[in-house]
């Protein structure tokens, strides 16, 4: 058998757990990868207690530090004890044992004959020639078996002990040297063991209560061996994939902490709200290194093994910002243009569709700059009416929203709603982009940026070519609106959570039901996302972003910007400075009917798009029937009495005085009051016409009588 020396033999060990380590090597997480045997890093003898290097000695090899390899001595006495028929210990000693240990094909065979015993001692004749004593010995301990799948002295001490070897006492020695001969023996056969190894030792005196150590220590319930923080488990089993890797990361330990406390935290509060998920994502804007990694809330959550940062959930408002960005790039837009936020049915494939505000009145005339900072619905629809959904789902792909694969006719105009799917990591690396002036890069989570925490599908984060996904003067505007206090006022107050007292650029988002709510902002140096929901999908009950995601982004950001008293530096944020192609112009706003204009303000404009006044477009330019659209084909329910059964008649925009509804050509009401129609079966006409008579707009639909129930 060639014996390796002792350096290639501490190499070659490998603990079964894998460690991530911060940026700074601080162990933030372990993952056990080998499963079939429970190994910890190698422990230096001078790190081992003296106390179970004694015990060891006594009840294994009491002649180790006098014999070269075999005692011979004991040797003779066993075997004369054997030709008489009696038990007896073994003969093998240390080096005996270490050589088998090291003898792989014979740790497989589990051999036992004479001419294999031999063959060991001659191993270990050779070990002693090679080896230092002390070399041996600390070989010993850390390959040695000792209880179950705890394997060398770290492993056990650990485990059993809940301690690291340097701390064992007399009598826990006792019983770690007495489960060297049985590993799998019973608590009394242990106990006796050990306390007659302790008589030897002349400690006879620990013995009393050693029954009730072992009970305690051999009890079946193992201490956790390894008791590195869990700070980041689920970017650990994304990167860790062998037993003994050590992988720096480019995360800071600090503030991974941090991230998770704040989550929890906020969490505990809302316990009453049927909430208990979350996940936090933190990048540096300029390296794309990912800082901190918040998979969920751990104890708080039924499902805490899911990943809340890679997980796919409806996006909500939070892709709002890329669809101004997009049009203002167009120039279909500026920040200036007015949009009317009014009652809107839009005809599908699959039905009408009539998009709500978050809130349920609607201003009337509004600026895209309060449309966008105060994340009003109907105004993003006609948004991407005017886009195109194909364009804007386009649009979200060069952002890096790889789970967006279907058409835009596909998604349809709620994507303007964030009705999709998308991550957090996604939605943080979208963000980053506007924060980087539209240019998209890929993240990093490792030192050496070898190793990406997701393969596959929906993972395109952390691969790709850094390419320009919006211009730098429309990913301008965008900031400078989502950080606008005043703009988010009217939906968000003066002084919400986006308020930072530094420069930042936040949006807030929930989608259908309350099920997801999220958090998504930047400073000029980093970028903080959050989500906030449950894992099974349950809705939360009344939770919106800006009470459930909010909250933690800002804590989050606070803590990246204000420093301590550690030496962690105090950074700033201040506004940008626009970019070539974009200006500053006064601009007024010219007074509507019956609504209060948005006051005077300076505004930035893409270089040719500047206006000095703003106006409304007049009513009859704007006017068309939003319900029923055109084409529209409604059942009448033989179940609901007919007076139930009347139809709304709305548009699209406010009516004038004097116009008026005309079904079929007859009279069906004015049009600036509520007007509810009885439909009858067939076909009908229905037309908007102003003051002088004359016909706005018009559209054909039909009415259904369906038979009653048997």
């Amino acid at each position: 058998m060639a014996l390796p020396n002792f350096s290639e033999v501490r190499a070659a060990h490998r603990p079964s757990d894998a460690w991530l380590l911060a940026r700074d090597g601080t162990p933030i997480a372990t993952l056990r990868l080998d499963r079939t045997v429970r190994r910890l890093p190698w422990v230096p003898l001078a790190e081992i207690t003296p106390a179970l290097r004694r015990a060891v000695l006594v009840s294994e090899d009491k002649r180790f530090l006098d014999h070269a390899g075999v005692d011979w001595q004991a040797a003779a006495a066993g075997a004369w004890s054997n030709l008489r028929n009696q038990k007896t210990r073994g003969a093998s000693t240390l080096s005996m044992q270490l050589a088998g240990l090291l003898d792989a094909e014979a740790n497989r065979k589990g051999r036992r004959n004479l001419l294999e015993k031999l063959d060991q001692a001659a191993a270990a004749l050779r070990l002693e020639q090679s080896w230092s004593k002390d070399q041996i010995l600390e070989a010993y301990l850390n390959l040695a078996p000792f209880r179950g799948e705890l394997e060398g002295v770290a492993a056990m001490s650990r485990g059993l002990f809940g301690k690291w070897p340097q701390g064992l006492d007399e009598q826990e020695a006792a019983l770690a040297a007495a489960l060297l001969r049985a590993p799998n023996a019973g608590t009394a056969v242990v106990s006796r063991r050990a306390c007659a190894l302790l008589r030897e030792m002349r400690r006879e005196s620990l013995c009393h209560d050693l029954e009730a150590v072992a009970a305690a220590t051999l009890s079946g319930t193992l201490q956790r061996a390894d008791q590195t923080p869990q700070l980041a488990p689920h970017l650990a089993r994304k990167l860790l994939v062998r037993p003994g890797q050590r992988l720096r990361t480019t995360l800071d330990a600090d503030l991974q902490r941090f991230a998770g406390e704040t989550l929890r935290r906020h969490l505990r509060a809302l316990d009453r709200r049927n909430v208990e998920d979350g996940a936090v994502l933190v990048t540096d804007n300029a390296t794309g290194e990912i800082l901190a990694w918040v998979g969920s809330s751990g104890e708080l959550s039924e499902a805490p093994d899911v990943d809340g940062v890679t997980a796919l959930r409806q996006a909500g408002s939070t892709l709002k910002p890329f669809l101004y960005g997009m049009a203002f790039a167009r120039r279909d837009l500026t920040a200036a243009s007015l949009i009317e936020d009014a009652p809107l049915t839009l005809a599908t494939g699959n039905g009408l569709y009539a998009p709500q505000n978050y809130e349920p009145d609607h201003r009337g005339w509004i600026s895209a700059r309060t449309a966008l900072a105060a994340s009003l619905n109907v105004p993003a629809v006609k948004t991407l009416v005017r886009l195109g959904a194909d364009e804007f789902q386009q649009g979200l792909r060069r952002f890096g929203f790889d789970s967006l694969t279907k058409s835009g006719d596909w998604y349809g105009y709620s994507l303007a709603l964030g009705s999709a799917d998308v991550s957090l990591l996604a939605l943080a690396n979208a963000y980053r982009t506007l924060a980087n002036a539209g240019r998209w890069s890929a993240l990093r989570a490792t030192a050496d940026g070898k190793s990406a925490p997701c393969r596959g599908d929906h993972c395109g984060a952390f691969a790709g070519s850094p390419r320009q996904a919006l211009a730098p003067t429309a990913s301008f505007l965008v900031g400078d609106i989502l950080a606008d206090r005043a703009a988010r006022a009217g939906s968000f107050g003066l002084e919400s959570w986006l308020a930072t007292p530094y420069w930042s650029a936040a949006k807030t988002g929930t989608s259908k039901d309350m099920r997801d709510n999220w958090c998504a902002g930047y400073s000029r140096r980093y970028t903080v996302a959050v989500w906030i929901g449950n894992a099974s999908g349950a809705s939360m009950h009344e939770v919106s972003g800006i009470a459930g995601a909010a909250p933690v982004w800002r804590e989050v950001m606070d803590w990246l910007h204000r420093g301590d008293d550690a030496g962690r530096r105090r950074v700033g944020s201040s506004a940008p400075s626009p970019p070539a192609g974009v200006t500053a112009r006064t601009v007024r706003f010219e007074p509507l009917a019956g609504q209060d204009p948005e006051p005077p303000r300076r505004e930035w404009f893409l270089a040719g798009t500047e206006r000095a006044i703003v106006r409304a477009a007049a009513g009859k330019a704007l006017a068309r029937i939003s319900y029923p659209a055109q084409g529209t084909v409604i059942a009448l329910d033989p179940d609901i009495p007919p007076g139930r059964q009347r139809l709304p008649l709305q548009l699209s925009s406010r009516a004038e005085t004097g116009w008026q509804w005309r079904m079929d050509g007859k009279p069906a009401g004015r049009a600036d009051r509520s007007s509810r129609w009885l439909p009858q079966p067939g076909k009908h006409r229905l037309a908007l016409v102003d003051a002088a008579d004359v016909e706005l707009d018009a559209v054909s639909f039909e009415v259904r009588a369906l038979r009653g129930r048997r």
